[in-house]
């Protein structure tokens, strides 16, 4: 995490400031994606998978089966970042395809760590102990298959160039945030939101019809990247139609885990924990509702291909994942090692991380939406620069202010450590 914003608030102050810090290996084009990868997958997945695994075990009442090769997992996945790191700065990539940079052997070396844990996951779910199969599961285990799945389409030889290669773009970025970074972090809230608040989930069915309507609309939208392109329209207009059918998971989510806390505000307003799985939840539901706005064709020359569309990315990626990982780490983890942050501590945390993530995603849709009327009107290139540029220096504040909020999550988490270890509980003894 902290790595992975150091690079891209580098990223950010360079897009003010180019000549800061003139060297290749720290030039934008190089550690943009540093950035990307390193966020997506070194804290954001292992973050989320690390607390998966908790749940997955919990709720099966057995202990995870083999940890060792969840462990093996483990190392796979941040040996792979080590490298993709290395090799990013020197340029050596697979070019300009957003999250697939990284060269095959090192993406291969990920996704073997991910069939790894996925191992591990699955075997505890089928020793499990109880009945039934727990929501959090269907979602925990769906991610895992779907990345799976996403990552072999992604990384096939045979669609690396011409039209096929950019259709597999659209689904490969898109279904990669919606098949694995959304289903895996609503299923450890559907299990993190009813612990903390000390009560069922409020409708396990609304929780299965989000699930199965997610399958259906969200694995044929990632076209919606690539409006007016020369891919198909027929696959364009299929796209914005199952943008727009997202739209019955996502409401059926937020509404769900809402309708769960209703009644119980005297404990929101008590936890920084839950407030933080809230406000994930929130940014949940207003990039989704964004992005589905975004597809539509009249959205489209505006705002794509514009710095909206980085906006929206963070919207997502930061106001929903990782405020959710945020609240379900503080929530979940004092319960395994027996010790908590400062209520101040994560109060600090929050703001700056809340205010700070507010005023970056503002300031770069409205830079967005100056270049996009800039272009269509006509205007020179550089005048869209000169609209958009002090937009871009708010953007670098703002960054300066979650970087900050980092800095303060680290010292809870390290605040949090186990006390001892005799003081650990062991995992998957009690649901």
């Amino acid at each position: 995490l902290l790595l992975g914003t150091a690079y891209g608030l580098l990223a950010a102050i360079k897009l003010y400031w180019p000549e800061a810090l003139e060297l290749p290996f720290l030039s934008f084009g190089r550690i943009r994606p540093i950035h990307t990868n390193l966020v997506l997958f070194g804290w954001s997945s292992m973050g989320m998978v690390g607390m998966a695994l908790y749940v997955i075990s919990r709720t099966s009442k057995v202990s995870l089966y083999r940890p060792q090769f969840a462990r093996a997992g483990m190392w796979a996945w941040n040996v792979s970042m080590a490298l993709a790191v290395i090799t990013l700065s020197i340029g050596i990539t697979r070019g300009p395809q957003e999250y697939r940079e990284l060269p095959t052997p090192i993406m291969a070396l990920y996704a073997a760590g991910l069939l790894a844990i996925l191992y591990t996951a699955y075997g505890t779910v089928a020793r499990r102990k109880t009945p039934e199969i727990y929501v959090s599961n269907w979602y925990i285990l769906g991610a895992f298959c779907w990345v799976t799945t996403i990552v072999v389409i992604a990384y096939l030889p045979f669609y690396q160039s011409g039209m096929g290669n950019i259709v597999v773009q659209g689904y490969y970025m898109h279904n990669a945030v919606g098949m694995w970074f959304t289903p895996m972090v609503l299923g450890l809230t559907y299990y993190a939101l009813p612990r903390m608040l000390g009560k069922p989930i409020y409708s396990y069915a609304l929780g299965v019809l989000a699930f199965w309507t997610a399958i259906l609309f969200y694995t044929l939208i990632g076209a919606h990247h690539f409006i007016f392109s020369p891919i198909a329209w027929w696959l364009q207009t299929t796209a914005i139609l199952f943008s727009v059918g997202m739209m019955v998971p996502v409401w059926a989510g937020f509404g769900n885990f809402f309708l769960t806390a209703r009644g119980s505000w005297h404990k929101v307003r008590r936890s920084y924990a839950i407030i933080f799985l809230l406000v994930g939840v929130w940014g949940y539901a207003l990039s989704s509702t964004q992005g589905t706005i975004e597809a539509f064709r009249s959205a489209n020359i505006y705002w794509h291909f514009t710095n909206f569309t980085v906006g929206h990315s963070h919207l997502a990626m930061y106001g929903f994942v990782t405020f959710c990982i945020w609240g379900i780490v503080y929530g979940l983890l004092p319960t395994i090692t027996g010790r908590g942050p400062s209520e101040v501590a994560m109060g600090l945390h929050f703001w700056l991380a809340f205010l700070g993530g507010s005023l970056y995603v503002v300031a770069i849709s409205i830079a967005g939406i100056l270049q996009g009327a800039s272009w269509v009107a006509g205007e020179s290139f550089i005048a869209s620069v000169d609209a958009a540029a002090p937009m871009w220096l708010w953007r670098s504040i703002g960054g300066f202010m979650m970087v900050g909020g980092h800095i303060v999550f680290l010292y809870n988490l390290w605040s949090m450590r186990p006390a001892s270890e005799a003081a650990t509980p062991a995992v998957g003894t009690s649901a």
